[in-house]
């Protein structure tokens, strides 16, 4: 069964019609990358999985739970759409990391709020806490980032930053990890170091092993917006190809070497000679 099922997904922003009739679905451990030029609605797709956006029709259905359902007019109140947006770990284009927090604390600080609302809180706060935070410098030690932990973000690189902002996305657990354009505001020599922390993240899960930065890879759930063709090709196992907002090709990625569509083809042409 599909952890995710998109149906038929629209959205408009006055009388510009973004998406249109959006369908795919996404088995768990699967990667999906969708590629198109700037403007196409790839960003507008992942903002409305993430509850971000409302889309203006459609379905979203996370392990057969219906999450969205454009028929369902009832109001949704903040406590339920946190709770859906939890479903879906979002990583940015800027990392948007908070400045007066280390590395460490971005990355606990979401799942101890969450943790204050659990009923048993005040009785288990030391037991709890403390598992957040063992869980917190894993996730450092899985992005090779341990020895940064008190480093502020001004204190990271550009490529350290993202894989900080991709630990704190994984902190929550979610079902499913979305990445908008994760390299783009990256210089080319710091794009390789997160698109390898993406890699592994992608792999089937293996034993830990020792030292700074051991992959701890874990077969995880993703729909990465990218503009990385190759990166693409090497990790996604389906391709989905938007342009004007529309799903023009979806399949496995040799479709970016056998392209059947002219627009498809246009696209790739223009991102080779880029």
């Amino acid at each position: 069964m599909a952890i995710l099922e998109v149906e038929k997904i629209a959205k408009r922003f006055g009388t510009a019609e973004v998406l249109n009739d959006i369908t795919f679905s996404l088995n768990e451990g699967e990667v999906l990358a969708v590629i198109g030029s700037s403007g196409s609605g790839k960003t507008t797709l992942l903002r409305c999985l993430n509850f971000l956006e409302k889309p203006d029709c459609g379905r979203i259905v996370v392990r057969g739970e219906t999450l969205f359902d454009s028929d369902d007019h009832k109001k949704t109140d903040k406590s339920t759409l946190r709770q859906k947006r939890l479903h879906f770990g979002l990583v940015f284009q800027s990392f948007n990391l908070f400045p007066q927090y280390t590395a460490f604390k971005n990355v606990v600080l979401a799942r101890e709020l969450a943790a204050k609302k659990l009923p048993d809180y005040k009785k288990n706060k030391k037991s709890i806490i403390e598992e957040i935070h063992n869980d917190g410098m894993q996730l450092l030690d899985k992005i090779g980032l341990t020895s940064k932990k008190d480093f502020y973000p001004h204190q990271l690189s550009g490529g350290q930053q993202q894989r900080v902002a991709i630990a704190r996305a994984l902190a929550l657990k979610p079902d499913i990890l979305c990445f908008d354009e994760p390299t783009s505001a990256l210089d080319p020599e710091l794009t390789g170091e997160v698109l390898k922390v993406i890699r592994n993240l992608a792999e089937p899960a293996t034993e830990p092993q020792r030292g700074e930065g051991s992959p701890l890879a874990q077969n995880t759930t993703m729909i990465i917006v990218t503009h990385e063709m190759h990166f693409a090709r090497q990790v996604a196992d389906t391709i989905l190809f938007i342009d004007e907002g529309l799903i023009v090709e979806y399949g496995k990625p040799e479709l970016l070497d056998n392209p059947s569509s002219d627009r498809l083809k246009r696209f790739l042409e223009r991102y080779s000679q880029g």
